[in-house]
């Protein structure tokens, strides 16, 4: 493609295409990805017990958490201790061959965690594992 210039000549266009833009842009959105990564990583902060033997699951599965102010989620949602049963009803088609995980701080009371644990066999579920982190060992 060719133009002219105000003295008449006869000029050709530049065939290089200007990256630093793109350049700026690209590292904009990665700023942004790497900023917003941490907290699309929602989740309860508790601190489960340590045991020395954990089960690795990768499976998705229900989990119920109890924080350290006793509040009781299901997922990430929170829920009240009363509608546990009809939310995992809701959301179980086979309350037999289900399990339910349950994550409790290990500053909540065994009162606490035992009536969750009720209420989630109020809805048939009777297969709940309890969530636990392996103890970590000092290496010498």
């Amino acid at each position: 493609m060719a133009f002219t210039d105000t003295n008449g000549r006869t000029r050709t266009a530049m065939a290089e295409i200007n990256v630093t833009p793109l350049v700026d842009v690209v590292l904009v959105l990665l700023i942004i990805f790497m900023l917003t990564a941490p907290v699309l990583q929602s989740g309860i902060d508790i601190s489960v017990p340590q045991t020395k033997t954990v089960k690795q699951v990768n499976d998705p599965r229900l989990v119920i958490t109890i924080n350290r102010q006793q509040q009781v989620f299901l997922q990430d949602h929170p829920i009240n201790f009363y509608d546990i049963p009809n939310a995992l009803k809701q959301r179980v088609s086979d309350p037999t061959h289900s399990s339910v995980y349950l994550r409790a701080d290990e500053n909540v009371n065994f009162g606490t965690v035992a009536s969750v644990m009720d209420a989630v066999k109020q809805a048939g579920i009777t297969n709940i594992s309890i969530v636990t982190q392996p103890i970590e060992t000092k290496a010498k």
